[in-house]
């Protein structure tokens, strides 16, 4: 996503609050009352919009907060002790990040923005506070661990046991639900990783993101301009990513 492209989030204004946000069913518990939601605006940064490759937090960092991507999309990632980089996640418009340092204090990666972003900060020891006097709320950090937890599980076994196809239609797959999610088209979206970026999340080499890409594309799964998908046919990649390895 270059900067022409549309904002897919709330306003960029940094004056935009949780309440008048169109993303804060994604973010936010649903049963939380009005004057919670107040409540819980008066704690939140908004802070000031990130340029591409910007860092939010790196790894190894103390904790302090956990994020919201507001506009853009955010990318962590971890580098080893020979200095390599590998993509471990990434988060689009309404998705929470930074809960990874809850249990040891410390960030466990580097989040950057992948283009141009605008994120909430939210300082943990503040909305833990909030949190004993709000039980939804907690109640709904348990559940981003939860599905964290889940997706970070699910992303080993794809890695470990799958093949390269199978890997590029989950990943596929995956995106189409958190733009659904965003009440987004969930056919026709733009890839919010680089090649080489997709390449690392999932295990593989550029070349071989790039033949599959393009096989898919000629078996009329989807078409594909740079990072611009169209016409996304889930209910075809379905099978390929569930496909039983030999």
């Amino acid at each position: 996503m270059g900067s022409a492209e549309p904002d897919i989030g709330c306003s960029s204004s940094l004056s935009t609050s949780c309440q008048r946000c169109r993303l804060n069913h994604l973010c936010l518990p649903l049963a939380l009352e009005h004057h919670d939601i107040v409540r819980l605006d008066d704690i939140v940064v908004r802070k000031q919009p990130l340029r591409k490759d910007q860092q939010i937090y790196r790894q190894g960092a103390a904790f302090q907060s956990i994020y919201a991507v507001r506009t853009g999309a955010v990318k962590a990632s971890f580098l080893d002790r020979d200095g390599e980089e590998t993509v471990i996640g990434f988060y689009l418009p309404g998705e929470v990040f930074g809960i990874d340092g809850i249990g040891t204090r410390h960030y466990r990666s580097t989040a950057s923005a992948l283009e141009h972003s605008a994120i909430c900060e939210i300082p943990f020891d503040r909305f833990d506070g909030l949190g004993v006097q709000l039980p939804g709320l907690r109640q709904h950090l348990l559940a981003l661990l939860s599905r964290d937890l889940v997706e970070e599980q699910q992303h080993s076994v794809l890695l470990a046991k799958r093949s390269a196809e199978q890997r590029v239609a989950a990943f596929l797959i995956n995106l189409s639900h958190r733009y659904k999610r965003q009440q987004l088209s969930s056919t026709d979206f733009q890839l919010p990783l680089s090649r080489t970026e997709i390449a690392s999340y999932l295990g593989l080499t550029i070349e071989t993101v790039s033949r599959v890409f393009s096989r898919l594309s000629k078996q009329g799964l989807f078409t594909l301009n740079q990072r611009d998908l169209r016409h996304c046919q889930i209910e075809k990649l379905q099978p390929i990513a569930l496909a039983k390895t030999t």
